[in-house]
């Protein structure tokens, strides 16, 4: 990723732990790395195609005098989502913001909080064998395309699949959909499961009949488990219904811990 660098951008805001930081105020200083992709920009000489930024100075200077926090850490952290909901082109960015006049008694130049944050790119599987399963994938999608963390880039179509696990139930109706998403993966499966319970999802039968199943398939190309969460999911090289839909809309993606296409492990058991 190319950056564009802020330094130092000195604003007078009115946020601290003491009511008299939060009535009288003092100096921040913000300093950010923002990082996009400047090709188009540089090969146009457009700024069109880039990020302007005196705007993005403007941005940040409006959004911490508009609003008050406690903490440096909130104040980096709201800024941050601020900044990638905001600009279309950013990707990712560093932010560091610095608090010279920090009122701890003691001599020091300067004390300061710095961040990462940016989209990250996510598959979900999406599936329901109760009801109006298409409402519920219908709802699901649009719950994803309201939330302000997602951004909601792909949607396969929806296939009719048997039944999974020996329980004997309803056909499945079954998608796949790919999502840019701000939140980390622990708090996007919790998103993903307030969704559920929105639509009446019950955790009775381990894979039994649902109104609503929605499974963190990759998120970037992490390899990840704790107990709670497991990236890659660990059924998705036997399960056709997911595979399926991931060719349709990803088919050279590549599997992180099997180094093979979701093609290849399509045709591997087809």
């Amino acid at each position: 990723m190319d950056e564009i660098h802020i330094k130092q951008l000195e604003v007078f805001a009115h946020h601290g732990v003491f009511p008299e930081e939060n009535r009288l105020g003092q100096k921040f200083i913000v300093s950010a790395d923002l990082r996009t992709d400047l090709r188009k920009a540089g090969l146009a000489d457009d700024l069109q195609l880039s990020m302007d930024y005196g705007a993005v100075c403007g941005e940040i200077q409006e959004f911490l005098t508009r609003h008050t926090f406690q903490l440096l850490e909130t104040a980096a952290e709201q800024l941050c989502t601020h900044l990638l909901q905001t600009l279309p082109l950013l990707h990712s960015l560093r932010l560091e913001i610095e608090k010279p006049w920090a009122p701890i008694g003691l001599p020091l130049k300067t004390a300061s909080v710095s961040i990462e944050r940016g989209w990250h790119t996510a598959y979900i599987a999406l599936g329901s064998n109760m009801g109006d399963r298409k409402a519920y994938l219908d709802g699901a999608v649009e719950a994803l395309r309201k939330d302000p963390s997602m951004r909601v880039e792909a949607v396969s179509d929806y296939l009719v699949t048997e039944p999974y696990g020996g329980v004997e139930q309803e056909d499945f109706l079954n998608a796949v959909l790919r999502v840019q998403t701000l939140l980390p993966p622990h708090e996007l499966l919790d998103a993903l499961h307030a969704i559920e319970q929105a639509a009446n999802r019950e955790r009775i039968i381990h894979w039994g009949p649902r109104t609503l199943d929605l499974d963190i398939l990759f998120y970037d190309d992490l390899v990840y488990s704790d107990g709670v969460l497991n990236v890659p999911h660990p059924e998705i090289p036997k399960r056709t219904f997911v595979l399926q839909p991931m060719v349709q809309i990803a088919p050279f993606f590549v599997h992180p811990v099997y180094h093979r296409t979701m093609t290849e492990l399509l045709e591997a058991i087809s």
